[in-house]
């Protein structure tokens, strides 16, 4: 009798954690249905978004842990960058003369060299205002451009431009960043080509983990 008890109890214990992780799972693939690959301004819009509501809701998690912004760069915003075109884009002609192993490790450091990066730029989020661009038909395009606007009081908007590739399967990924008319992969394409080509490219993968690795700086505005 008290077998079969204990044996009710823990077939009862198994179930709700059963049901705890299937919990789980429906909300983790319900926040994923949220986004809508399949429109590029959509798209950016819910990936924006999330990531802010992320930003809030683990504030003080960033507080006492600045590194945090790269778990929120990397979970919310990374799976909609598609981080190994921007890396083979930036690597220019050099990517020819590079062995298979050597894209791979630098499409890899430059995808933490982006985390890095993204993650030190939210530093400067403190809640201004978003607005995005309406859409426009894009049945026929095969890169777009979503243009974004930072609003804050007192100060000119930021404006940003995501630039966004069609793939294979019709879904769209971001590659690329442009900030008051700067392309970050433009920038970065001209900075390292020339290092590839002064110290090799084994040389700038270094350099890109090292930024990938670097720690994120809480400053205050107006510091420098």
């Amino acid at each position: 009798m008290l077998g079969m008890v204990a044996l009710s109890i823990s077939l009862s214990v198994f179930s709700a954690e059963a049901q705890s992780q299937e919990a789980k799972s429906q909300e983790a693939k319900s926040q994923e249905a949220m986004i809508n690959s399949q429109d590029p301004y959509a798209m950016v819009e819910s990936v924006a978004n999330k990531t802010f509501a992320r930003f809030h809701q683990d504030i003080d998690l960033i507080k006492s842990n600045p590194d945090h912004l790269k778990r929120i760069v990397s979970e919310e915003l990374m799976p909609y960058i598609d981080y190994k075109y921007a890396a083979y884009k930036v690597m220019g002609s050099h990517l020819r003369e590079s062995t298979p192993e050597q894209r791979e490790a630098f499409a890899e450091a430059f995808k933490g060299y982006l985390i890095a990066t993204y993650a030190q730029a939210f530093t400067e989020y403190t809640n201004q205002a978003v607005e995005f661009e309406p859409a426009k038909n894009f049945s026929n395009e095969k890169m777009v451009d979503v243009n974004v606007q930072i609003i804050e009081q007192g100060r000119p908007p930021i404006k940003l431009q995501f630039r966004a590739r069609r793939l294979k399967d019709d879904s769209w990924k971001a590659f690329d960043l442009v900030a008051e008319g700067v392309s970050l992969l433009s920038s970065k394409s001209a900075e390292l080509t020339n290092l590839i080509r002064q110290q090799g490219i084994d040389h700038v993968i270094g350099l890109l983990k090292q930024h990938g690795d670097s720690h994120i700086s809480l400053q205050k505005k107006g510091s420098k």
